[in-house]
């Protein structure tokens, strides 16, 4: 508007001469802002799939010099599902870097009890726990019982849109978990219950549950007690345990470190945080991803961990680190249908994690995250551009009835020539 008075008749000199030159700037500078504004509407209509992108939906895609190319509804507020991993992943590695490396710690008491207190190490895996006992037989030839600390998070932790079904991606989490707290197993041909991993036993534990449930072959939640998860690492440990020479008389409970007791050996993840998170970014792991979320909040404000402290250090993070004062978050993995974040936002989000972009899931020229809930499908990422650099993307569909895929062919063949092949 400022620029139109200027160049309302009120402000031209009557002088001779000035009134010409005038007019003709004016016309030069109409033609500058038409020939632009025909380029934008040039741009958009040039991406015919975005009458696709309803009222509900969203869609920002973005140049490798930061230029967005094409938008719609890019400020509102969607279910992100799972591209919420991308900014809970970027928040772990700016507070921990990328070599960090989870730990468990154990000790023995007076009485010669062995006792482990975990960390939330998200990749306690079978073979992980076989490499800790191998390890703890050189320091520790008996013990009585075997006592489990998993009070750095507190229990329960009840994660929002979380269920308590048996499908793996509602397994809860926990300081001291294994095997992402879910159980995997089969029938042999005489029926029996039997692990279908070869590095993982079939417990006792375990199989009870197994029974009790009725359960077909397959990967199951068998447990949503913290409780009962931390019981079970321990059965775990204590198998491999006596599998490499150790020998115990007691039983598996929970316990707590006191002061008293000697560290005998504090054990470090074969893996890296990158490489966890590059893991669960491909799987789309919710157990991974809310207990980096619980990690990260403890050690910014002090354990115990808890759902309020991951939280709190996820949105102050897309608050002060990034800038976003308008997402809504209520836990890490976008699970929860309460999360909310913006095509735009995402998009900032994208930018600074633009170094890791390595750690997505990749299919040719595309790096990406999806997302799926019931009638929400959503996908960010990047199009590697031809030697300038990547180029952005969001598109949230939160409605059903969506074409993803017909979405993504669009805007490839829109980019044309200028993603690689």
């Amino acid at each position: 508007m400022k620029m139109l008075q200027f160049f309302s008749q009120d402000n031209v000199q009557a002088r001779p001469g000035t009134r010409k030159y005038l007019l003709k700037a004016m016309v030069i500078l109409l033609v500058v802002v038409f020939s632009f504004q025909a380029e934008i509407l040039t741009a958009e209509k040039g991406l015919p799939c975005q009458g696709l992108i309803t009222a509900t939906d969203a869609l920002v895609i973005q140049d490798p010099e930061g230029k967005i190319l094409y938008k719609k509804n890019e400020g509102k507020q969607c279910i992100p599902a799972s591209t919420l991993k991308v900014l809970t992943a970027l928040a772990a590695i700016e507070h921990f870097g990328l070599p960090y490396r989870f730990k468990t710690e154990f000790y023995l008491d007076h009485n010669r009890n062995l006792k482990v207190k975990g960390f939330g190490d998200p990749l306690l895996i079978s073979e992980v726990l076989r490499n800790i006992a191998s390890s703890l037989s050189t320091r520790v030839s008996h013990f009585n019982n075997l006592l489990l600390d998993g009070a750095y998070f507190t229990s329960p932790i009840l994660i929002p849109g979380r269920e308590h079904s048996t499908n793996p991606y509602d397994a809860p989490p926990g300081a001291l978990s294994a095997n992402f707290n879910t159980v995997a197993f089969e029938r042999n041909r005489e029926g029996k219950i039997v692990s279908s991993e070869s590095q993982t036993p079939m417990l006792p534990f375990a199989e009870e549950r197994i029974r009790r449930l009725n359960l077909k072959k397959g990967r199951y939640t068998l447990i949503h007690d913290t409780h009962e998860t931390t019981l079970y690492t321990g059965e775990l440990l204590r198998h491999f345990l006596i599998e490499q020479g150790v020998s115990t008389e007691g039983n598996v409970m929970l316990g707590k470190i006191d002061a008293t007791d000697r560290c005998v050996y504090v054990f470090h993840s074969p893996f890296t945080l990158e490489e966890g998170i590059e893991k669960m970014l491909h799987s789309s792991n919710n157990f991974m991803a809310n207990q980096i979320m619980l990690a990260l909040g403890a050690s910014r404000f002090g354990p115990p961990g808890n759902l309020e402290k991951g939280v709190r250090a996820l949105t102050e993070f897309a608050s002060n680190d990034l800038g976003l004062s308008h997402v809504k978050l209520v836990e890490g993995s976008g699970i929860s249908r309460g999360n909310r974040i913006s095509a735009l936002d995402m998009l900032i989000v994208l930018n600074r994690f633009k170094p890791y972009r390595h750690l997505l899931k990749r299919n040719d020229i595309e790096f990406f995250k999806t997302g799926s809930l019931r009638g929400v499908r959503t996908r960010a990422g990047y199009l590697e551009g031809n030697a300038t650099g990547p180029y952005a993307f969001a598109v949230y569909f939160n409605r059903a009835g969506s074409d993803m895929d017909g979405v993504m062919d669009c805007i490839k063949k829109s980019l044309g020539a200028r993603i690689s092949p």
